[in-house]
């Protein structure tokens, strides 16, 4: 009775062990899938996109676009997730925990600070082709059908009466580019006098009305609210609102503006811990195929790619006085001087 008793008992955990371990392997299974270890292997794989605000239509086209891509090249199923919101508060919702795989920012300096907090490696600029900046765009005025204020330039932006509808620096990338190209205007009128550039600067952000947190939520202000006389927005905003709200609004190109380059990146540690590189990387990559760069077009971005962009010369006002971040000394220079806690926007805003 006693042996059978032990039988019995062992038995018994010969069938817990194998319970156990079935449960451990399940518990794994979001990581290396049914089929194996790695996302080679799996029959679907899950990216999450952290992006900045205005990119949701292009990126919800893009998706479906890469997906059909991506089943064909390695016949797996991929499901992106896309999230959204000022470029500066999407930065620091990764680097405290938001796991993205890919993030697909506004401005550099963004990027910067995700692998200065040890989530991407050194020298990710450089992976992917016009230092990753897949797609340009540039900072124009939106204003409403008959431009009742005469808005034209940058000046006109501080004149009395005027109410200016932008972003804020603190949180949104659009916003920095902003804040630069009217600087730069600025600097061209009075020949780089600082002190008169500040005071400009003031004039122009005591006329801001509402300093929403991001440039989807500046744009929705001033075409959904009716806020505003006119709006600083990225080109690609402006044109999607003219196109949802035909005769309504106007496009003014002012004499001097930005090329504003928004950057991607792959986030390292995250892609390791999930077992994503190859899906990620390759979301990327396919950014600049010749079928991404027109869709980026057809979103009113500006495509990187010289022949396509020259493609949509009919669209894009090709012959802008555009500055560059570099005139700025690169965008950890320019965020130091003008961003950062007690630079020279704060100082501006808050006299």
């Amino acid at each position: 009775m006693r042996q059978k008793k032990m039988n019995l008992c062992s038995r018994i955990l010969v069938v817990l062990t194998v319970v156990s371990m079935t449960v451990l392997t399940g518990c794994g299974g979001n990581e290396t899938g049914a089929s194996g270890s790695g996302d080679g292997n799996r029959e679907k794989v899950e990216l999450l996109n952290v992006s900045y605000d205005p990119t949701r239509e292009f990126y919800a086209a893009y998706n479906q676009m890469f997906s059909e891509y991506w089943k064909e090249q390695s016949g797996q199923e991929i499901s992106v997730t896309q999230s959204h919101g000022g470029s500066g508060s999407q930065a620091r919702s990764v680097i405290e925990g938001n796991e993205a795989d890919v993030v697909t920012l506004a401005l550099a300096h963004d990027v910067t600070a995700i692998e200065e907090a040890g989530l991407i490696e050194s020298g990710w600029i450089g992976e992917f082709d016009s230092n990753s900046a897949p797609y340009t765009s540039t900072i124009v005025f939106l204003v409403h059908k008959g431009n009742e204020k005469n808005i034209q330039d940058w000046n006109d932006l501080i004149k009395d009466g005027v109410e200016v509808i932008t972003p804020n620096p603190k949180t949104s990338g659009g916003a920095c580019w902003n804040f630069l190209a009217a600087w730069a205007y600025q600097q061209e009128q009075d020949g780089n006098d600082e002190d008169v550039t500040r005071e400009f600067m003031k004039k122009l952000y005591q006329n801001v009305l509402v300093l929403d947190s991001g440039a989807r939520g500046a744009t929705n202000t001033f075409v959904e609210n009716g806020q505003g006389d006119v709006l600083i927005a990225w080109e690609n905003e402006a044109y999607l609102a003219m196109k949802e709200y035909p005769d309504q609004y106007e496009i003014i190109t002012p004499s001097v503006s930005i090329l504003a380059q928004p950057s991607v990146a792959v986030v390292d540690s995250n892609v390791d811990d999930h077992g994503t590189r190859e899906a990620a990387e390759a979301y990327l990559e396919y950014l600049y195929s010749d079928e991404a760069q027109r869709l980026a077009g057809e979103n009113y971005y500006r495509p990187s790619k010289e022949t396509i962009l020259q493609e949509l010369s009919g669209q894009f006002d090709l012959d802008m006085n555009l500055v560059t971040i570099d005139d700025f000394g690169g965008w950890d220079e320019a965020y130091r001087v003008y961003f950062e806690d007690g630079a020279i926007f704060d100082q501006i805003y808050e006299e």
